[in-house]
């Protein structure tokens, strides 16, 4: 008597993204950096981002999202500048340098989701998105549950 094996889809994504983040860590490591420094060059807008925004954006927790910045600032990728009438905020803005490296992690991004795109067909694409969607929902469900129980 077989039993039916069960496909846990988180299982699926945690696998795929942890393969996806290892390859990410071993290509910034060619260039001296993280998977998180070329995230945030990714992130960070020309007119600037405040830095408060950063955190909530990548999943990172404040102390080492600050770690992160203050490396990228002595690397000379970031400067912070305060931010105009509230010198609490500061905004991070990309140096030359900083600009440089994102147009390289950029390039990069772009090929690895060209090879994916070439191996899936369309209507495959909108079906993960999705699934991607329904996990984000069901989430977010989880959560107000857990919210309103406690």
């Amino acid at each position: 008597m077989s039993e039916k094996k069960i496909i846990f889809l988180d299982f699926l994504i945690r696998h795929a993204w942890h393969r996806v983040s290892r390859m990410y860590n071993q290509k910034a490591m060619t260039q001296g950096m993280t998977m998180s420094v070329g995230f945030i060059l990714m992130i960070v807008e020309k007119s600037g981002t405040l830095s408060t925004q950063l955190g909530p954006k990548m999943g990172m927790e404040p102390t080492s999202l600050s770690r992160t910045l203050n490396a990228m600032e002595k690397s000379g990728l970031i400067e912070r500048k305060n931010f105009k009438g509230d010198k609490r905020k500061v905004n991070i803005f990309l140096t030359v340098k900083g600009v440089e490296s994102r147009r390289m992690v950029k390039n990069f991004l772009l090929e690895f989701n060209e090879k994916i795109s070439s191996k899936v067909k369309e209507r495959d694409v909108k079906g993960f998105f999705n699934v991607m969607n329904a996990l984000d929902l069901s989430i977010e469900e989880v959560d107000k549950e857990k919210n309103t129980k406690a």
